[in-house]
C-alpha cells in the first residue's frame, strides 16, 4: 500500500525524467516516443507534459512534439511564477508573429540591474535570419527591448543603470551620448516602441514594443528581429505588427485599455 505522499513522490520523479529525457535529446520527442522510452502510461504521460506545457518548462510543437525550453536546457535558468505564466502565454502568440512576419520573435524582461533577460523566442525559419542564445544578458541602452523596458522605469533607477552600465561604441552606429540616449528611451515611451538599427550588432535591426500585466505594469518587450536590409525594406509594417502583438499579449495577461498607465 502506498504511504501518504507517496503518488505525489512519483509524479515529481516522473516530471524530473521527462525533463532530464527532453534535455537530452536535440530535437522534439512524441508523446508515443516519451511514453516508450520511459515506460510511464500514456495518460499520466500526457497529464505531466500538459502541466509543464503551461509553465514553460516544456514547449509543443505544431507536430504535437515536444522539447525543452531552451532557457532551461542548460541551466540554471528555471522560471517560475509570473514569469513562467509570462513565457507560457506569450509563446503562441511569438510562433504566430514569426510565421506571420517570418522573423525572429523575442520577449524579454528588465532584469533588477536593468539590463534584459531574454524568456522566450520564436526563430525564424529563413536561412538567413537573426538569432541569439536565451543566456546572460544585453545591456539596454541600445537594444529595441531595453528601450521601451527603460522607458517604463522609475527615473532614479534609469539613472542609477546608465551610470553603472558602461556605454561602449559597440558598433559604428552606436549611440554613446548620454543625452540622446536619455531622448531616444523618452521617444519609445512616447510612441509605444522602440527599435535598435544595427546598434547592438551589425547587420541586425529590430522593433520592439511593451508588454503589460492585468495591473498595467510594463513586464516585457515583444521584439521582432531581422537583418537590416528586410528591417529597412518592411519597417512600418513590422513596427504595426509588433505593437499589435503587444498589445494582444497584454490582453491575454490581463490588461484593459482603461487601466492606468503605470
Amino acid at each position: 500500500m502506498n504511504k501518504p505522499g507517496d503518488s505525489d513522490v512519483k509524479s515529481a520523479v516522473r516530471v524530473l525524467e521527462i525533463l532530464e529525457l527532453l534535455a537530452r535529446s536535440p530535437k522534439a520527442l512524441s508523446l508515443k516516443t516519451i511514453v516508450a522510452e520511459l515506460g510511464y502510461p500514456k495518460s499520466s504521460t500526457f497529464n505531466l507534459l500538459a502541466t509543464l506545457v503551461s509553465r514553460a518548462y516544456v514547449l509543443r510543437d505544431e507536430a504535437d512534439a515536444y522539447r525543452i525550453h531552451d532557457a532551461f536546457r542548460n541551466g540554471p535558468g528555471w522560471s517560475s511564477g509570473d514569469e513562467a505564466q509570462l513565457i507560457a502565454t506569450a509563446q503562441p502568440l511569438m510562433d504566430a508573429l514569426r510565421d506571420a512576419e517570418g522573423e525572429t520573435v523575442f520577449l524579454g524582461a528588465r532584469r533588477k540591474d536593468g539590463r534584459v533577460k531574454l524568456l522566450a523566442k520564436s526563430a525564424s525559419h529563413r536561412a538567413i535570419r537573426f538569432d541569439s542564445d536565451l543566456t546572460g544578458s544585453d545591456p539596454a541602452f541600445c537594444t529595441a527591448m531595453g528601450r521601451v523596458l527603460l522607458s517604463h522605469w522609475r527615473p532614479d533607477k534609469v539613472a542609477a543603470y546608465l551610470a553603472r552600465e558602461r556605454i561602449v561604441q559597440i558598433t559604428d552606429h552606436t549611440v554613446i551620448d548620454r543625452v540622446q540616449i536619455r531622448r531616444i528611451i523618452e521617444a519609445a515611451r512616447d510612441n509605444g516602441y522602440a527599435i535598435s538599427d544595427q546598434e547592438a550588432i551589425t547587420g541586425g535591426s529590430g522593433v520592439a514594443a511593451p508588454v503589460r500585466d492585468a495591473t498595467g505594469e510594463v513586464v516585457a518587450a515583444l521584439n521582432i528581429a531581422t537583418i537590416s536590409p528586410r528591417f529597412d525594406a518592411c519597417r512600418d509594417r513590422m513596427i504595426a505588427a509588433v505593437i499589435r502583438n503587444a498589445a494582444e499579449l497584454s490582453h491575454r495577461l490581463g490588461y484593459k485599455e482603461t487601466t492606468k498607465d503605470q
